[in-house]
């Protein structure tokens, strides 16, 4: 328990650092845009750019991680933020700006999230589960320690300051945490790239269509819940308060999983979690922003969307062995990180077209479909070739 409890102090340090350096963007926009002379639209596009060089480039993460090793390549992705954080740091233009975001996103596919939760499944398989589940519910706050601390270092050192320091942090702290903090794997337990090699059945097709549905349904709500609720009838103090609190009930979502432990498995909590979605979406959709409405849409969504976010790390466990649960995580990152950079302007597009009420419709039958994906996949459990 106390090995367990340092890995999991040195991996929620880093994790947190991780997404907190690259968080900047919504506490430094306004400045950048000023220098730029662009528009705030255009600085937000490092985002997606972010994301979607974090998908692409998911596969070869985890060729690296069978290859190298997780801990070696999860050093090597912090290190290699810290040189993308100094290039947006030195950044004269957009392009390069964009650029220093796709550096970014490569990175981070070889440190962040996936990378933890596959040296988690590499270094106690028999505890993975519940590992993923606290690490998940404590890199939740990354925002709320960074955002401060970036907003106190922009104040005194300005947007470039910011990069700088951030930089620094990643080379020369979080990078050799990672290389000197982690227990090395054992040779006997580390995964062999000639076994790891992932076997993509309909089982697999099928999870990642329900993790990619509903990544779509929660990020999309995510980035444009705030103009979702106004267009409803909501004005923007409520709004933006109903956007607090889901946060804090996605993170009870993930304490439910987390207290659980042993009794359920990632399919039986993505199953549960997948029925509340749509419910708490059908909320809203019917009653707009009426309070019992807006009860149901906090206390369904928020806890069923917190509980899948658990769901969709630890599924992969039911299904594969931890010779392939690096593999099945770095192959599921790469559609799940391009519906993460599709779905805000796909959402806002939708909204503009066709109005609030009825996109939430459309992201309710998109939930629906996820949880009969789900239920299908429940159905196979027994065969799935990875067992």
């Amino acid at each position: 328990m106390r090995r367990h409890l340092r890995v999991l102090f040195i991996l929620a340090l880093t994790q947190i650092a991780g997404w907190g350096t690259i968080g900047v963007l919504p506490v430094i926009a306004p400045k950048v845009a000023a220098e730029f002379g662009s528009s705030l639209p255009s600085i937000f596009l490092g985002t997606s750019v972010m994301f979607v060089a974090m998908g692409l480039a998911a596969p070869w993460a985890g060729h690296a991680f069978r290859r190298f090793g997780t801990r070696q390549a999860m050093a090597v992705g912090a290190a290699t933020i810290g040189l993308g954080l100094c290039l947006l740091a030195l950044s004269p233009n957009l392009i390069v700006f964009w650029g220093a975001w796709a550096l970014i996103g490569g990175a981070g596919a070889l440190f962040l999230t996936t990378a933890a939760y596959a040296y988690i499944a590499e270094y106690s398989d028999d505890r993975a589960r519940s590992l993923i589940g606290t690490l998940m519910l404590v890199t939740g706050l990354a925002g709320s320690v960074f955002w401060p601390i970036t907003a106190f270092l922009e104040h005194l050192a300005g947007w470039r300051g910011v990069g700088a320091v951030y930089a620094a942090i990643m080379v020369l702290a979080i990078a050799p945490l990672v290389w000197f903090g982690l227990p090395a794997i054992d040779a006997a337990t580390a995964i062999a790239p000639s076994t790891a090699r992932l076997r993509k059945g309909p089982v697999f097709i099928l999870m990642v269509a329900a993790i990619a549905l509903n990544s779509f349904v929660t990020f999309g709500i995510d980035a444009v819940g705030i103009q979702l609720l106004q267009a409803m009838g909501l004005d923007l103090a409520g709004a933006v308060a109903i956007a607090s609190l889901l946060g804090v009930f996605k993170v009870g979502g993930r304490l439910i999983d987390l207290l659980g432990g042993q009794r359920w498995d990632g399919l039986s909590t993505g199953l549960v979690a997948c029925a509340m979605i749509p419910m708490g979406l059908a909320a809203i959709w019917i009653g707009g922003a009426g309070t019992w409405s807006v009860a149901g849409y906090l206390g369904l969504f928020g806890l069923g969307a917190g509980a899948f976010a658990v769901a969709r790390a630890t599924m992969p466990l039911v299904f594969f062995q931890k010779a392939g649960y690096a593999a099945a995580m770095a192959t599921i990152a790469l559609p799940m990180n391009l519906i993460n950079a599709l779905a805000p302007p796909v959402l806002a597009e939708l909204m503009a077209g066709i109005g609030a009420q009825a996109t939430f419709a459309v992201l309710g039958g998109l939930s629906v479909t996820a949880f009969a994906v789900l239920l299908l996949l429940n159905r196979m459990r027994g065969n799935a070739p990875g067992v």
